[in-house]
């Protein structure tokens, strides 16, 4: 019995042994996760001499790991400390009058000590530059190719020759076409700073037409330098070219900008000219069916708080259905009544987009409202440095060109776009044929409803919402309707286009407001010469 229990304590103890033994190796084992060139290049940092923290700096670019990395960055940052006690090498900051530090080989933290316990690893200006090659090495050598190619737009800010010899190494090697265009306009801008007359000349006659702003700069900063007369006529004439080249992107800009403003001049007007061309409404509440849709937008937003990029998708014909019923209601409730009346309806309209206004601020109150843009709408199309588009706008044109299409196919492809083409040429004729005009109106008047609610959307993604939102649009709305043709889909479309790229070309000239005003001269003088607008409806109540 004694024998037995003598050993049970033998193997208890055996195995207490084993288990201790195996956390004595596991407590230092994070320190010798790190390569022992890592190890001996951190060993080399313990010191006050400059040519040795040189040589660790070559060991640790060597190595090339993420950790060397950081000890490099931290080095530029002047935070790596030794322990004057036991010359352990820490990445130190500063805590009011206090270092917090942890291990520079495994991130252990370390506590809190004071700054007399420590040493730091001496760096000069020499060494300064010493560690941006080596980091700019490093992440030239990155597999992703926007990491090397930021390093190589770091390199733009200070071209200088070293970097260009740097790089020349590694141009024939790039395989992406964006890294590899910004290493030759280092490599160029490079070569203006070099002693050599031919180099100049080379660099300038690469660098001629490129409109990055590095590279003006970089050719003005020589112009101002050099004395050769042939040498300043190549870098006028790149520069003119390189100005000639800008001036295009200005305008192409321009276009672009000018598009997505008639873009959404189309949206918001679109539904106006199908329910003002077919029932002869002056709709002066369609400006608040666009900011129902924008709501709608928000509301949805606020129930799939989670799923942003979804709930955009999920707010279009949300918006459509709210903002057509809400047409609907008003059509059968009021504009029935008023169908002749002109004048009345537009008075009913007015006092009906008040009322609208006056709900949303009730329920949503005064305050305007932020609807998020998601992130797949975010950020911008970089065609080159001189040219860029922001997503948001691109996304809006195809959009509006997708809206127009579903509604030109509505019209020309299904029953009800035969019986609104009908009833817009020649009611009474229409109703004489069977058709129940009062249905159509009822419908036509929601379908305008609804895209003007689709229309409330995009503008959502453009600017905040708010209960004064349509107000703003409104007039512009009846501009295109009339400058194109009242009712005809395709005048809208070209007429909301033209006004938007001609209000975006007056802009910088006459300022925003002096702009418009010039805008509503023309269609003013225009519709005195067509007063049908630019694609005239056709039939024999048009003629009438």
């Amino acid at each position: 019995m004694a024998a037995a229990l003598r050993h049970s304590l033998l193997s208890a103890f055996a195995a207490l042994l084993i288990v201790t033994s195996s956390i004595v190796q596991i407590l230092p084992a994070r320190a010798s996760d790190a390569s022992p060139a890592l190890q001996e290049a951190t060993g080399q940092l313990v010191t006050k001499d400059y040519a040795q923290v040189s040589q660790a700096i070559d060991q640790l670019a060597s190595e090339g790991s993420d950790r060397a990395k950081l000890i490099l960055e931290s080095l530029l940052e002047r935070k790596v400390f030794y322990i004057k006690k036991d010359k352990q090498l820490v990445l130190a900051e500063k805590v009011e009058r206090e270092y917090k530090i942890r291990d520079a080989l495994t991130d252990e933290e370390l506590g809190i000590v004071k700054k007399r316990k420590l040493k730091k690893v001496p760096v000069n200006n020499k060494l300064r530059r010493e560690i941006r090659a080596v980091l700019a090495t490093m992440d030239l050598k990155n597999p992703d190719a926007d990491a090397r190619l930021a390093a190589v737009n770091q390199m733009l800010d200070r071209p200088d020759a070293a970097s260009a010899e740097l790089l020349e190494g590694m141009l024939e090697e790039e395989p992406d076409s964006r890294v590899a265009e910004a290493m030759g306009i280092v490599i160029a801008l490079g070569k203006l700073t070099s002693g050599d007359q031919q180099q100049r000349e080379e660099a300038v006659e690469l660098l001629d037409g490129n409109t990055h702003p590095a590279v003006r700069n970089g050719l003005n900063a020589l112009l101002q330098q050099s004395d050769d007369a042939t040498l300043k006529a190549d870098i006028e004439r790149a520069l003119n070219n390189i100005d000639a080249k800008l001036q295009i992107y200005s305008v192409l800009e321009n276009i672009f900008f000018g598009l997505s403003l008639g873009s959404v001049l189309v949206l918001a007007a679109i539904g106006l000219a199908i329910t003002f061309g077919v029932m002869g409404v002056i709709n002066m509440a369609h400006g608040e069916l666009i900011m129902i849709g924008a709501y709608t937008t928000y509301v949805i937003q606020l129930l799939m708080p989670n799923h942003i990029g979804v709930s955009v998708i999920v707010a279009i014909p949300a918006a459509f259905i709210v903002s057509g019923l809400v047409g609907i209601v008003i059509e059968r409730g009021v504009i029935r009544y008023l169908y002749g009346r002109p004048l009345e309806t537009l008075l009913a309209t007015f006092g009906i987009s008040l009322i609208l206004q006056q709900t949303v601020r009730s329920i949503f109150s005064p305050l305007n409202r932020s609807v998020e843009t998601p992130s797949w709408m975010s950020g911008v199309w970089e065609i080159n440095s001189a040219l860029s588009l922001t997503l948001n706008r691109l996304y809006i044109i195809i959009f509006c060109l997708l809206v127009f299409a579903a509604l030109f196919m509505i019209l020309k492809k299904t029953a009800l776009g035969l019986q609104v083409r009908a009833v817009s040429q020649n009611r009474a004729m229409a109703r004489a044929m069977g058709v129940r005009s009062e249905r159509v109106d009822a419908l036509t008047f929601g379908l305008g409803s609804g895209i003007a609610g689709v229309a409330g959307v995009a503008l959502s993604q453009l600017t905040n919402v708010g209960p004064n939102l349509g107000q703003a649009y409104i007039i512009d709305s009846f501009m295109v309707v009339v400058f194109g043709g009242v009712g005809n889909l395709w005048g809208t479309l070209v007429s909301g286009m033209t006004l938007g790229v001609a209000n975006k070309f007056l802009e910088p000239w006459a300022g925003a407001v002096l702009a418009k005003i010039l805008v509503l001269i023309f269609i003013i003088l225009f519709i005195q010469k067509k007063p049908r607008g630019l694609f005239p409806q056709k039939g024999r109540a048009a003629e009438g």
